[in-house]
C-alpha cells in the first residue's frame, strides 16, 4: 500500500528517523493504552452530547451529521478523519478553510461547534482505531503534503493528534 509520502515522492527523501515511541517499546505501549482508555471514557461521559449535537446539526441543515476527510497519518498512511458537519453540504471538501468569523459556509449550530472545539469530538472514535493519539502533530490534508520540506515530514513518523503543541 502506498503512502501519501510516496505519492508525492516518488524517490525523494524519506523523513529522517528520529528516536522516538518505536525506539522505546514500553512508552509506545503505554501511550497507546493511555489513549484507548482517555478515549473510550471521552466517548462515554459526552455521549448524551454526540446524540444533542446531531440533533441540532439536522435541524440546522440539509445533509450528514458527520463529515469524513482523507487525511495523512503516520508514516504517510492515508486515513478517514470525523468531524461533525460544520459547514453548509455544499461547501468544497477539501479546500483549505481559515477559521474566521463570518465565514458564510459554515452554519449557526456550526459557529459554535467550532468556537467550543466540539466538532472535534469524533476524532475520538479514530482514536480508538489506532489512527490518531490525543496528542500529536494535527493531521494534514494529502494535498499540503507536497509542498513541505524533509524536516517537516518527520511528522509522519508519529500518530497525528487530536490535540498538540500547535493549536491554541
Amino acid at each position: 500500500l502506498a503512502s501519501a509520502f510516496d505519492a508525492y515522492h516518488p524517490g525523494g527523501l524519506a523523513p529522517r528517523a528520529l528516536p522516538g515511541a518505536e525506539s522505546r517499546p514500553l512508552y509506545g505501549a503505554l501511550k497507546r493504552l493511555l489513549d484507548e482508555l482517555a478515549a473510550m471514557v471521552g466517548l462515554i461521559v459526552t455521549a448524551p452530547l454526540w446524540l444533542l449535537i446531531a440533533v441540532a446539526i439536522k435541524l440546522d441543515s440539509t445533509g450528514p451529521v458527520f463529515f469524513v476527510q482523507e487525511r495523512v497519518g503516520r508514516h504517510g498512511r492515508l486515513f478517514r478523519l470525523l468531524k461533525f458537519r460544520t459547514m453548509y453540504g455544499h461547501a468544497p471538501r477539501y479546500a483549505v478553510t481559515v477559521r474566521r468569523s463570518g465565514d458564510p459556509r459554515v452554519t449557526a449550530v456550526g459557529r459554535l461547534l467550532r468556537r467550543t472545539s466540539l466538532d472535534e469530538l469524533p476524532q475520538l472514535l479514530n482514536i480508538l482505531k489506532g489512527e490518531m493519539s490525543l496528542v500529536g502533530p494535527r493531521p494534514e490534508m494529502p494535498f499540503m503534503m507536497n509542498r513541505n520540506t524533509p524536516e517537516y515530514r518527520t511528522r509522519l513518523m508519529v500518530l497525528p493528534g487530536l490535540t498538540g503543541l500547535w493549536q491554541a
